[in-house]
């Protein structure tokens, strides 16, 4: 995605939904074996899912505490929201510094057939976006912050940003690491 500056829940929406369709179909069309066997030492395709389930679990979890309660625990936000772009560089700024998934976001060693853990990205994507519609207006994204394990505290509008970007950051990594088929 280049040259967003600021998109509306909408925009936020449809964008999720298209990035989220495009992991669910790469991942559909790797074979099994391939599916489960990590490469060099990385994360396998099943464990690049089983991190975003949880990511956007977590993620999830902030847009479903009722608004008092965010506002209680996490504060409001001390500045404007982020473009796309700006929070994009941050994130990838961390990971230069040698930032990754640590506790709760690693992947389980042990998983589901792989249909199962597809279908479960899928319910747990739909629930997100479903908390992301029903409960919040687009003003509101810019309104309340949330923690971050390598950001800190983001704007709901950030996090929703960083949902788009972290799911392609991934799709890209699984789509490199597996090998183009024989011809």
């Amino acid at each position: 995605m280049t040259n967003i500056q600021e998109m509306n829940k909408d925009e936020i929406i449809n964008a999720s939904k298209k990035i989220f369709t495009q992991f669910t179909d790469s991942c559909l069309q790797i074979p099994d074996d391939l599916f489960f066997s990590g490469v060099g030492g990385k994360w396998s395709v099943a464990e690049n899912a089983d991190h975003l389930i949880k990511a956007v679990k977590a993620t999830r979890t902030a847009y479903s505490l009722p608004k008092f309660v965010t506002r209680t625990l996490f504060g409001k936000p001390n500045r404007t929201s982020k473009t796309y772009e700006e929070l994009v560089a941050k994130y990838k700024m961390k990971l230069d510094q040698g930032g990754k998934a640590s506790g709760r976001y690693i992947p389980e060693k042990k998983m589901l057939k792989k249909f199962l853990l597809v279908r479960k990205w899928q319910k747990e994507n739909e629930r997100y976006l479903e908390v992301l519609e029903l409960n919040w207006t687009d003003s509101q994204l810019d309104q309340y912050i949330a923690p971050h394990p390598l950001l800190g505290k983001v704007t709901l509008r950030e996090l929703c940003y960083f949902t788009i970007y972290h799911t392609g950051h991934h799709l890209d990594t699984i789509r490199k690491s597996i090998p183009e088929p024989a011809n």
